[in-house]
């Protein structure tokens, strides 16, 4: 039996954070290489990015693999500059105009393109093997688990407050993490609360730090969460004045489960950030939350994981699993004839249905690639709950 009564923790970090500044610039590349194509008419079908960035004391480092229109390195050090600057560096050790931005992108491998491309009557392939995972759950109003769900609503308040100019005090990086406490298998209280803000003042103090963030995380929270027993860690260090690149290098794909469930749900361990959709790391991934989170919002479970698996080069998934962890009205096995039949799992069957051929990436590099809501541009379509009569339809 499931256990009904425990603890659990998520952490989620800022957009400011070093690895987060990285996945943005990634993803920024992915949203540019779709742009320029649609500008010169380019299939999207056949653009590929796979950008990889690091981050440290004022340099930035790009590398990878792509394929698509052909883009100036100068153009793609502006994309660079204008990510660093809306995050908000202008700092000493990590500024947006006097980073050292070095762009090493070439052309994808051949033996790559030749598997995944469509040709003659083959259908796109994969563009990688692995195992993808979705998964929902009816604790919060996005089918999100709780502690990931409200560790990213603390810090998106946060930055909204930083970026509107209200609290000009606080800096670009921060981390929060949340322990909360399930009582009959619900959650209904905040024991911890962790949460380390950079501030742009090197004389605050973790208390002065405490009484700005601490309305923020009320407002985050649902009320009656916080308590008198509710242990604080403000800045634990005492100090966080020195923040992002700067004190401590930042890479793409190190979040993976910041981006995902926090810990909540298993991983395949593909990280999304400077993938185009072909690479089923991110595609598959969003196809699978997409399933999960349709068939828990169709009442045919209140959780539910869901596994699909690849072959580079394959078009469809060789496997897919479900788990309704006992909380199902209908037999998984049916579910697993079922979904591909509602959704094609190739990858151009996912991105077609999900529009994923769009320049839509940058927006999810920060606070979780889910959870959110769908926008008018078509970013996380995957978060829509567009499939529940077609599922109740076959039960």
């Amino acid at each position: 039996m499931t256990r009904q009564n425990y603890l659990f923790t998520s952490e989620s970090v800022s957009e400011g954070h070093p690895d987060k500044v990285c996945d943005r610039i990634s993803d920024e590349i992915v949203d540019l290489f779709f742009r320029e194509g649609a500008k010169f008419g380019l299939d999207p079908y056949q653009i590929r990015v796979a950008a990889e960035t690091l981050a440290t004391t004022n340099r930035v480092v790009i590398a990878g693999e792509v394929r698509g229109p052909a883009i100036p390195k100068e153009q793609i050090v502006d994309v660079a500059r204008k990510a660093i600057k809306s995050i908000g560096y202008e700092q000493a050790g990590f500024h947006w105009q006097n980073a050292d931005v070095e762009v090493l992108l070439h052309a994808q491998s051949a033996d790559i393109a030749q598997g995944v491309d469509a040709a003659g009557n083959k259908d796109e392939g994969a563009g990688d093997q692995g195992i993808m995972f979705g998964y929902a759950v009816r604790e919060t109003p996005d089918l999100l688990p709780a502690p990931i769900y409200y560790a990213h609503k603390i810090l998106e308040k946060l930055a909204h407050a930083r970026h509107s100019g209200k609290e000009k005090g606080l800096g670009p990086d921060a981390k929060s993490q949340v322990t909360l406490r399930y009582e009959n298998g619900k959650p209904v209280e905040a024991t911890q609360i962790v949460l380390s803000h950079q501030h742009t003042d090197e004389s605050l103090t973790p208390q002065d730090v405490r009484a700005i963030v601490e309305p923020y995380i009320l407002e985050a929270l649902p009320a009656g969460w916080v308590t008198k027993e509710t242990v604080w860690h403000v800045n634990p260090t005492g100090k966080f004045h020195i923040g992002g690149p700067d004190g401590d290098a930042g890479l793409t794909g190190r979040k993976i489960i910041v981006d995902t469930y926090g810990g909540a749900a298993p991983h395949g361990g593909g990280a999304f950030s400077g993938k185009d959709p072909t690479k089923v790391d991110r595609s598959a991934a969003y196809a699978a939350r997409y399933l999960a989170k349709n068939i828990v919002a169709a009442g045919l479970a209140d959780r539910a994981t869901l596994q699909l698996s690849y072959a580079i080069g394959v078009a469809e998934p060789l496997s897919i699993y479900v788990d309704l962890h006992g909380t199902g009205q209908v037999p998984e096995d049916k579910l697993e004839a079922i979904l591909p039949q509602v959704v094609r799992l190739s990858p151009r069957g996912i991105r077609e249905h999900l529009q994923l051929n769009k320049p839509i990436y940058a927006r999810t590099s920060a606070y979780g690639h889910f959870g959110r809501t769908p926008d008018e541009e078509g970013g996380f379509s995957w978060e829509r709950t567009d499939l529940v009569d077609a599922l109740k339809a076959h039960f």
